[in-house]
């Protein structure tokens, strides 16, 4: 183990504080590192296994896609990014969708949307982005303009110009802000770095009204938050309200790395045109694969349904640690995406060290908040495996 911790720390730039884990494989919703240890995953790779390690229909689909064709290029059309575009506009129920990279990747060519959908309107080029406090959205220039935490983006300023942060669930601090300059307002439905906070429903209802009265775009980042870890595919679906744009990432892939934004039919027809935007790897072959799988894993599987039952589980044993450790604040979060927030007094860090120990990997999120994102398909009996190997590290 301490050899590829070596290489690691010798040769990576050290932009992550790692544990001193040594991860080999992964079966359904364990890991194991290469001493063998068998760990319960309440993490998923930060929502990113939703279907957990080594899924039989995922990865056989991956492997043939890989013996078939990896990649041409967007120059060309492909039976797999056809495919996957078809499947992901008929579950999110927008009307285009644009292939990343990544999460970061889709809220660049998010905000990209907005400033070419204000300048068509308009022809100016001075428009504001309204964002929120205690945000997260990345990690490139664009994204952390957009991110309301001081602590990520001091060291890089001077970031995108524009940019004001209202607070969630306060309706009138984003009145305050809006004006002829505002060009569109970014949320997460749930903070998923900030501290599991939950954007209240009537809170994001009133943003459609006042985006659609103002014609503002209203984007929502659902790279977390979406493909099932609310019990809908995303969680706009479960409010009722329809946005203009929407980010995706993580899960859409099970591990590939995909993303993609997805725009309503008023964003799409005035914005971006063939060569404002582009990707080399973005929907290449294996993505589309991955994505067209993963829904259809989805389907067949009844993982919503799955997912729905199990929180309510989940949220019962979370609410009896609530009541019976003092340290523990409050429970936050909804469905599969759930913190706890703990005293002053106890360190998340310390306590998800123990878990480790314990052979539980589970993380944490600003505020003092312990953070559980586990894989979708979980059942009782893990999350009862799960709350015995916390209660041992607390």
């Amino acid at each position: 183990m301490d050899k590829y911790i070596d290489l690691a720390e010798d040769n990576i730039l050290k932009t992550y504080n790692r544990f001193p884990v040594v991860f080999k494989k992964g079966e359904d919703v364990y890991l194991y590192d290469n001493k063998d240890k068998k760990y319960l995953d309440f993490l998923s790779g930060i929502g990113v296994i939703g279907l957990g390690y080594s899924n039989k229909k995922f990865t056989d689909s991956i492997k043939e896609q890989v013996e078939n064709l990896l990649h041409t290029s967007n120059l060309f059309y492909t039976e797999e990014i056809g495919t996957a575009a078809s499947k992901i506009i008929e579950v999110s129920k927008m009307s285009k969708v644009f292939f990343t990279n990544s999460g970061a990747e889709a809220i660049e060519g998010a905000l990209k949307v907005a400033k070419k959908f204000a300048y068509e309107k308009n022809g100016k080029d001075d428009y504001e982005i309204i964002a929120f406090k205690n945000s997260f959205h990345g990690r490139t220039i664009g994204a952390l303009s957009v991110t309301g935490n001081d602590s990520y983006r001091e060291p890089f300023y001077p970031l995108l110009p524009g940019v004001k942060f209202a607070e969630i669930n306060n309706i009138s601090s984003v009145k305050e802000l809006i004006n002829t300059k505002t060009a569109a307002i970014i949320i997460e439905p749930i903070q998923g770095e900030g501290g599991l906070t939950v954007a209240d429903d009537d809170f994001l209802k009133e943003l459609e009204s006042i985006c659609n009265e103002k014609n503002i775009l209203l984007i929502l980042d659902e790279i977390q938050c979406g493909v099932g870890r609310t019990g809908s595919f995303y969680r706009y679906l479960e409010i009722g309200i329809k946005p203009d744009i929407v980010t995706t990432a993580k899960a859409i892939g099970n591990g590939i790395p995909v993303g993609a934004f997805l725009l309503n039919e008023k964003a799409a027809k005035d914005s971006l045109k063939p060569g404002d935007h582009g990707t080399t790897y973005g929907g290449n072959p294996l993505a589309g694969k991955a994505i067209s799988t993963v829904i259809d894993i989805f389907k067949e599987d009844e993982i919503l349904k799955k997912v729905k039952s199990t929180s309510l589980y989940f949220e019962e044993k979370l609410d009896e640690l609530v009541n019976k450790y003092d340290f523990i604040l409050e429970k936050k979060g909804i469905g599969l995406m759930r913190g706890l927030k703990l005293s002053s007094d106890k360190k998340v860090g310390d306590i998800v060290k123990n878990c480790l120990n314990n052979g539980l990997v589970i993380g944490t999120a600003e505020g003092n908040v312990l953070r559980f994102l586990p894989p979708l398909i979980i059942d009782n009996n893990n999350i009862d495996e799960m709350i015995g190997k916390l209660e041992k590290s607390f």
